[in-house]
């Protein structure tokens, strides 16, 4: 059964697109297009959950695309990833969604508590790992080979054989999330989108948080009010307590552009 997706982006969205993250539209679905592409990605595009916090109408797949394109804005992995399969899918990469569950000290969370994307090149006999959705992730889309460890600049990841033909991804040999070795739609995850947005046990409104890798591979994260900067292998922690301070913040050092503050952030 062949998995039905809606229309294609059209060109003035896949040029604005392009042009959010700084990279050039490839030639054609090579790896290395793919990585350039991944890696634009996750260095440009901070993951975040503000608008959780904010109240604000919020939507997956294509319907991110007006927040992170149009406002410059992140987002969480539905968001982040549902936007991205949209892209691959116009600039000729065969993409494949996946549900998955992260984990937490090892225990899996929700079913379908995760989207990642399983891309094919033309050029590579295995497809990729990728997710730009994810706030330990890796910088370069992974090899999709279980058992191979692989380094990148965020850390030493391995895809691992799981139960029920799941798959695993480990960094630093900690579990991370388990994928489903199966396509999904992405209208398949419209009621874990719900249920993100609405219960008491969801993480994104018991946390607030917007963060952002550094060249270095390091990372600038914005939990509340704390600032944590990894750098040059060095560590800081800010209270912001000005909430001039805070936008201005969330302005420089994640190119989100704020007029109100997520309630959260003002205790």
């Amino acid at each position: 059964m062949t998995l039905t997706h809606g229309p294609l982006l059209d060109e003035r969205t896949v040029a604005a697109y392009l042009r959010r993250i700084g990279a050039r539209r490839p030639e054609g679905p090579t790896s290395a297009a793919l990585r350039d592409l991944h890696e634009r990605h996750v260095m440009t595009v901070p993951f975040e959950n503000v608008d959780f916090h904010l109240g604000e109408p919020m939507g997956i797949g294509a319907a991110a695309l007006e927040k992170i394109v149009d406002r410059r804005r992140g987002g969480t992995c539905y968001e982040l990833n549902g936007a991205f399969f949209e892209l691959l899918r116009v600039l000729g990469f065969q993409a494949e969604v996946l549900a998955g569950r992260v984990a937490d000290d090892n225990a899996l969370g929700p079913i379908i508590g995760h989207m990642a994307l399983r891309v094919h090149t033309a050029d590579s006999p295995d497809p990729w790992l990728v997710d730009v959705g994810y706030g330990r992730g890796a910088r370069h889309p992974l090899r999709w080979a279980p058992g191979l460890p692989q380094r990148d600049p965020h850390g030493a990841f391995e895809l691992a054989r799981a139960p029920h033909g799941d798959v695993d991804l480990l960094r630093e040999g900690r579990l991370q999330y388990r994928l489903e070795d199966r396509p999904r739609l992405v209208a398949d995850f419209e009621a874990m989108w719900w249920w993100y947005q609405h219960s008491p046990e969801s993480p994104h409104l018991r946390h607030l948080y917007c963060t952002i890798p550094t060249p270095d591979g390091g990372r600038v994260t914005l939990s509340g009010t704390t600032l944590t900067v990894r750098e040059n292998g060095g560590r800081s922690t800010t209270v912001i307590e000005d909430e001039d301070e805070l936008r201005e913040t969330y302005r420089t050092r994640f190119g989100v552009e704020l007029s109100d503050l997520p309630p959260v952030a003002r205790r």
